[in-house]
């Protein structure tokens, strides 16, 4: 089975986010007892968008800007440096209490202390996208998407952002685009909403193609029955987890792609990493195996954004799951929340196990 997507159009990837910036530690430090620190830029959704855009695929994100803040200058820019185009409303900052890009504060934590990651959010400039500041009959009929990616931070983080989402996919739909929803739950997001959301995220996953969550996302999202218990062992819960995604196939009946990734902490250097994904009536598992961790943060975003290039790229669905994992470890190698491949040869080698010097 392989995807029909459009042809003839402008954008291989559409990634709607809000963009900000995250501040770490040097030398995998905890932040309270740290002095000097690391600036990127951040946002998952765009996380995703840089593993086809490294890979020579024409991607961009939709969001918001801070007008004349050198905060978004920094953003635009780095955007520029990962090959991302960008449309975006420029809001007046209103004043020092006024709007601002997200900041996330984060240690990559290192052997038996795990990271910690604190998200400052107040006054956040993505929580008032809305659709009329985007001319949508242009993005997709006129230029036309490929694949809308979606992700449940960006839908939560506001009343506005929910509705800016399921409109968004809905004008998708219409146009023949491709919907990829990755449900990411955050409790924090969800506190006093959670009837709304629900709805929200129950009528974007029913005209999505691609879903994917881990077991608490399809539990907590969707109301989806999670995995049985099936030993400690992550491997031997494989099958619960094939049940889970078996339960939200027959919730969902036009979704044409199911994904969970796999991973279970050894320390925060080492992690036992695996995934699993359906397509038609057929199963594809990569079983975890151990990956060294420089930097967790973004792997998962990795996964989704391999993923979606090689459905991209018109290869068979056992490429899809291969190719994800391999560029969810690659971005476990990086600090960056976002992987930068050099090249296909790199992603596969990863997934070969051949860490041999390439002269």
């Amino acid at each position: 089975m392989s995807i029909e997507l459009k042809k003839d159009c402008r954008y291989a990837l559409l990634v709607p986010t809000s963009m900000g910036i995250r501040i770490t530690p040097v030398n995998r430090q905890p932040v309270h007892c740290s002095n000097t620190f690391t600036m990127q830029v951040t946002s998952a959704e765009s996380n995703v968008a840089s593993i086809s855009a490294y890979l020579g695929l024409r991607v961009k994100v939709l969001t918001a800007f801070v007008k004349d803040s050198p905060i978004a200058r920094f953003i635009k820019d780095n955007l520029a440096s990962r090959h991302i185009e960008y449309e975006g409303v420029e809001v007046e900052q209103g004043g020092p209490w006024g709007y601002r890009h997200q900041i996330n504060i984060a240690d990559s934590g290192f052997g038996t202390r795990g990271p910690r990651v604190f998200n400052d959010r107040a006054g956040e400039i993505g929580r008032i996208l809305n659709v009329k500041d985007f001319d949508l009959e242009r993005i997709f009929r006129r230029e036309g998407v490929r694949i809308l990616h979606l992700s449940g931070l960006i839908c939560a983080l506001s009343e506005q952002t929910s509705h800016f989402c399921l409109e968004i996919a809905r004008t998708a739909k219409e146009y023949g685009t491709k919907i990829s929803f990755d449900l990411n739950h955050r409790a924090s997001f969800w506190k006093g909403r959670e009837e709304e959301l629900h709805r929200i995220f129950n009528a974007i996953a029913g005209i999505t193609d691609i879903l994917i969550g881990n077991e608490e996302d399809f539990q907590l999202c969707l109301g989806i029955k999670g995995p049985e218990a099936g030993g400690k062992d992550l491997a031997a819960k494989i099958e619960g987890f094939k049940g889970m995604i078996t339960r939200a196939k027959e919730a969902f009946p036009g979704t044409l792609v199911f994904a969970t990734t796999l991973r279970q902490v050894v320390s925060a250097n080492s992690h036992l990493w695996g995934s699993i994904l359906t397509e038609g009536g057929d199963w594809h598992v990569v079983e975890p195996r151990e990956i060294e961790i420089l930097d967790r943060i973004g792997g998962g975003d990795g996964f989704v954004g391999g993923m979606l290039y090689a459905i991209l790229k018109g290869w068979e669905p056992e490429k899809w799951i291969r190719f994800g994992w391999a560029t969810g470890a690659l971005v476990a190698t990086q600090f960056t929340d976002y992987g930068q491949p050099a090249d296909e040869e790199q992603v596969w080698s990863i997934w070969e196990g051949n860490a041999r010097v390439k002269r």
